[in-house]
């Protein structure tokens, strides 16, 4: 780091700590040459996520989507909104574990889709008829027979 000063790069950190809003380091440093002091912020640099969408038509990583359709597929199910919020964290997480700058939709539908069945069978089923397309009550009722063997 560049004392700000002078311009050497000889300095140290003297104190670390969170900033206020917790999503940055706030750190003390201090220069060896001229012995001047300044703080600098250190952020986590997030790597822009994009979407492919079934049309392949691909669109900015939008969590609030997520939300929305958990939301929506736990409505009158005896689903806390903590639990909402820890499945869409948990599905997020697995989303940017994997270190890609693209994900197909499909496999976000899919990741959802395996915790709600954890979670909640209607919520799950709800889900699937939306996220899949059930045409009629048959695909509908296939899903629900394999729900059934699979308990």
């Amino acid at each position: 780091m560049k004392c700000p000063y002078c311009g050497k790069d000889n300095t140290r950190v003297i104190d670390s700590r969170p900033a206020d809003d917790n999503s940055s380091i706030r750190r003390r440093r201090q220069c060896d040459e001229c012995n001047k002091r300044f703080t600098t912020y250190e952020k986590v640099e997030a790597i822009p996520l994009v979407v492919i969408k079934k049309d392949n038509n691909r669109e900015m990583y939008d969590r609030e989507k997520i939300e929305a359709g958990v939301f929506r597929s736990c409505h009158k199910r005896p689903i806390s909104p903590d639990q909402m919020i820890k499945l869409v964290d948990e599905v997020e997480s697995a989303i940017f574990n994997r270190e890609e700058r693209e994900i197909e939709s499909r496999e976000i539908g899919e990741l959802v889709m395996d915790k709600l069945r954890q979670l909640d069978t209607v919520a799950y089923v709800r889900f699937a008829s939306v996220y899949r397309e059930f045409k009629d009550a048959n695909t509908f009722m296939e899903e629900l027979k394999r729900i059934l063997e699979d308990h």
